[in-house]
């Protein structure tokens, strides 16, 4: 069965361009031109991965992401910006989108980087998981096979970027791992040394499973090198 997209962009030629591409790669798409209307259909439908662009009329993409993940809507989001402006960027990956693309762009740009975050979603929690069915450190459990996360036995929320970054944290626990070890190991491509990208995800993280997010007992910042997955338990 084909994967379902739907893409977010307030030019036309640039909807018909990638539409087109993308369905020529094999995807079946279904299309938005403005912020209200991708809302409606991303809460509606299913999709695969959300191709959403930042400057839309009425709602634009930075409201459109932040509503869906407040929504518990939880697709992948491929954030699409015509600045090349740094905040953007961070901001968008910090309201929950999983990556992003400058334009301008070519269609097999914007076809590879969703066959990789698909990929990276889909698969690899499974290439990473361990023999056991249940990794756990301190009060935090995660199933890999599920793709699920408790703490205390509460269920956490967390987008496939944030649980890919954790099950890699705690499959190397112990180990200082440094934000380009991170950036290759977790994003799987080359983000030209863009490690502010490491920092936004391990603030989300802090947020879901630290009792103090300013003390983190679980990741730990190693000062001058990155981080370091703890169990809390074993200091007592």
């Amino acid at each position: 069965m084909a994967q379902r997209l739907l893409v977010v962009d307030d030019e036309e030629s640039i909807l018909t361009l990638l539409q087109f591409n993308l369905e020529q790669g094999g995807f079946e798409v279904t299309t938005a031109m403005d912020g209200k209307e991708a809302l409606e259909k991303a809460l509606d439908e299913q999709f695969d991965l959300i191709v959403l662009d930042l400057m839309l009329p009425g709602m634009d993409g930075m409201e459109v992401c932040k509503e869906l993940r407040q929504s518990k809507i939880q697709t992948p989001i491929l954030m699409l910006t015509a600045k090349g402006d740094e905040f953007d960027k961070v901001l968008g990956l910090e309201l929950g989108a999983d990556d992003y693309l400058t334009k301008p762009f070519s269609p097999r740009e914007v076809t590879a980087r969703i066959r990789a975050i698909l990929r990276r979603s889909q698969s690899a929690p499974v290439e990473e998981k361990r023999k056991e069915n249940k990794l756990k450190i301190g009060d935090v459990e995660i199933f890999p096979d599920n793709y699920e996360v408790f703490l205390k036995g509460q269920a956490l929320e967390l987008t496939p970027k944030e649980f890919e970054l954790l099950l890699y944290l705690i499959n190397n626990r112990g180990r200082v791992l440094t934000r380009d070890q991170l950036l290759n190991s977790v994003w799987n491509y080359d983000f030209v040394g863009d490690t502010r990208i490491v920092d936004v995800h391990i603030s989300h993280l802090r947020e879901k499973i630290e009792p103090v997010t300013k003390k983190p007992v679980y990741i730990k910042t190693v000062r001058g090198l990155g981080y370091k997955m703890e169990d809390p338990f074993l200091d007592e």
